[in-house]
């Protein structure tokens, strides 16, 4: 074994926001893909990319919180 210590990185949320709304856009884009391959897909599979694109939208719902929660840590000035 190794003697040496090892420790995580710091919790860095200085850029969380911006991360998370790239996160939003891109999950936005899959959703509009997915909707235009809808137009030659089978009947199973558009269920299975309506399926997809609520579970997307669930997540956006969930990261849109989340973006709250840390635009409000901003305002009461977190730090690491």
């Amino acid at each position: 074994m190794n003697d040496k210590s090892y420790q995580s990185n710091p919790d860095d949320r200085s850029d969380n926001v911006e991360k998370l709304q790239d996160m939003i856009q891109n999950t936005l884009d899959r959703i509009d893909e997915s909707e235009e391959a809808m137009a030659f897909s089978t009947e199973e599979e558009k269920q299975m990319i309506q399926q997809k694109n609520q579970n997307r939208q669930m997540s956006i719902d969930a990261m849109r919180s989340e973006i709250k929660d840390e635009q409000t840590a901003r305002k009461n000035g977190y730090t690491e």
